[in-house]
């Protein structure tokens, strides 16, 4: 019998975002991915939700090696925060990082901000390289997809191929020249793959996904049509393929690019120093300067395609940016499609500026973005090639997963299929694949620099935002049994308190009878006194308006 390898999913199964995994060999650990995820519009005042780390805080000793598959953020966001959880239990002793120069290059400034950077020992990892990873042999296949320098892993494990897609298209027609190498992925298929995971982002869509280079021929037919006026066009930083083609078409059309947003400023710097993005030096002018030159000879290139607050077209869009006025004389392209839940930012984001007389450009209204996931007939191709004994997917919602799970029961019948979800752990052994508990997969909540606010702060925060707060200060003599002070009922979100004096004083008076008897009853704790001040003060504004706002009690003893 060869050794068992087991694999845990901290997240990633179920959302989009979040992508972590755990592969396990003779206690030894190897962390694949590690992403963070943008809150939802009812996760208030979250700025980033991660992974629950309890599973590996446990076994911190144990971890390593961390790879990542590439430079997005749902799959290295979450590496500098995780880094920081076990440090203190590693006794500083730092971890392994796996990933391609660009990878490694996004990750950094992650690291520094999270005080971690010294944990890391990195990588660089190349194209078709195989390396000792941990307990195994990790194989690094290019794979194209939005973000340059992405790879598929393969594990070379006792139990066989564990061969990870990573987030991949099928475009024979990269802007790089970088495609996915099928024909290293079908050797492994000849060789036999025990388990397959793949990216299920685009399971739900049929098709094929269009080459990245398709989106520049419309954008230069756009920057054509657009002579005489400024163009603003907003895309993920990250996407530097994007970003070159949309360079390119300014340059073609006689214009001067400028850069606005940090972390566009900060892509195109590394990405520019790694030879990844060509930008003529001659035709870069400083953000500043953008409002001196005639809008036809102007593009500007910034981040906010996804509506995120305070991003640079956010920003435009609300007549708050310092350095560029939107007006009628602007065209503005979206470069991206709205991830699933940004659609109602990015609609408020075109609303404010359309409002302000510019042109926008999405892909409502033309074909100015294409994805970097693999469609249904590419997963059905790719499926057709790998042939695995086994398949799991990952990347995406729950509904992403059992279509892709489906499409892999239609064009290969021999393959096992499980559909596992956050938390699961699952181990490969010489039967197959057999289920081997849970581990804790929650959201990990980050709000600035503290993490883990916890699910009851978050419903803290949904019920105040909801139903508002009603506040009850009251002062007693315990000893007297008497009111000395109050109630004073102060409100906000509740009512209008101006409107509702007498709404207020029947409160008021309500809770003052409830706390004359209770303190008649004898009841000499403050304890008590608040209890019976929040259930009288609730049963009163249920009563009178069938709201449920947070009720704080405040009693104060003389």
């Amino acid at each position: 019998m060869s050794p068992e390898v087991a694999l845990t999913f901290l997240g990633g199964l179920g959302e989009i975002g979040r992508n972590c995994a755990v592969l396990e060999f003779d206690g030894r650990i190897v962390v694949l991915d590690c992403g963070l995820m943008f809150p939802d519009l009812d996760m208030l005042g979250v700025d980033l939700v991660l992974p629950d780390f309890t599973y590996l805080i446990e076994r911190a000793d144990d971890i390593e090696a961390v790879v990542a598959t590439h430079g997005h953020e749902d799959h290295i966001g979450g590496i500098g925060f995780l880094l920081s959880e076990v440090s203190d239990r590693r006794g500083g002793r730092p971890i392994s990082v796996y990933g391609s120069r660009l990878t490694l290059a996004f990750m950094k400034s992650r690291l520094e901000e999270s005080g971690v950077a010294d944990m890391v020992r990195p990588v660089v990892v190349r194209d078709g390289e195989r390396l000792s990873v941990g307990p195994f042999e990790a194989e690094f296949i290019p794979v194209a997809h939005s973000v340059p320098e992405g790879f598929a892993v393969a594990f070379h494990t006792p139990q066989g191929v564990i061969l990870h897609s990573g987030d991949f298209k099928i475009d024979v027609t990269p802007v790089d020249g970088r495609i996915t190498d099928l024909a290293r992925i079908g050797r492994l298929a000849d060789e036999g793959v025990r388990l397959l995971l793949a990216d299920s982002t685009n399971a739900t869509e049929e098709g094929y996904s269009r080459s990245e280079r398709s989106v520049g021929a419309v954008l230069r037919r756009r920057f054509f049509a657009a002579q005489g006026r400024r163009i603003i066009a907003a895309c993920f930083a990250s996407h530097i393929h994007r970003v070159q083609q949309i360079v390119d078409a300014a340059v073609e059309t006689g214009r001067r690019v400028a850069f606005l947003g940090m972390s566009m400023q900060r892509t195109v710097s590394i990405s520019s120093e790694l030879g990844l993005l060509r930008v003529p030096g001659q035709a870069v002018v400083p953000i500043e300067t953008v409002e001196d030159l005639s809008p036809g000879e102007t593009c500007v290139i910034c981040t906010g395609s996804q509506g995120e607050p305070m991003s640079a077209l956010a920003l435009m869009a609300s007549g708050e940016s310092r350095w560029i006025r939107v007006g009628p004389q602007d065209t503005v392209i979206i470069s991206s499609h709205p991830i699933p839940g940004n659609e109602f930012p990015v609609g408020k984001v075109i609303d404010g500026l359309i409002r302000a007389g510019a042109e926008v450009v999405d892909t409502v209204v033309d074909r100015v973005h294409a994805t970097g996931h693999a469609k249904a007939d590419e997963l059905r191709l790719f499926h057709s090639l790998v042939r695995p004994e086994w398949f799991i997917p990952v990347h995406g919602e729950y509904r992403h997963l059992a279509r892709h799970a489906e499409l892999v029961r239609e064009v290969s019948p021999s393959t096992s299929v499980l559909v596992c979800t956050d938390g699961d752990r699952v181990v490969l052994g010489d039967e197959g694949i057999r289920p081997d508990g849970r581990v804790p997969a929650g959201y990990l909540y980050v709000d600035g620099t503290v993490g883990d606010l916890g699910g009851s702060v978050l419903r803290d925060r949904r019920v105040l935002a909801e139903e508002g707060v009603v506040v009850v200060v009251v002062t007693v003599d315990v000893e007297a049994g008497t009111v000395l002070a109050g109630p004073q009922v102060i409100t906000k979100g509740w009512v209008h308190a101006e409107e509702a004096e007498d709404l207020l004083d029947e409160a008021a008076a309500a809770v003052a009878q409830e706390v004359k008897d209770v303190l008649a009853g004898g009841a000499s704790d403050i304890e008590t006194i608040q209890r019976h001040v929040r259930r009288a003060t609730g049963r009163f504004v249920w009563e009178r308006t069938r709201r449920r706002p947070m009720i704080v009690p405040v009693v104060t003893e003389v």
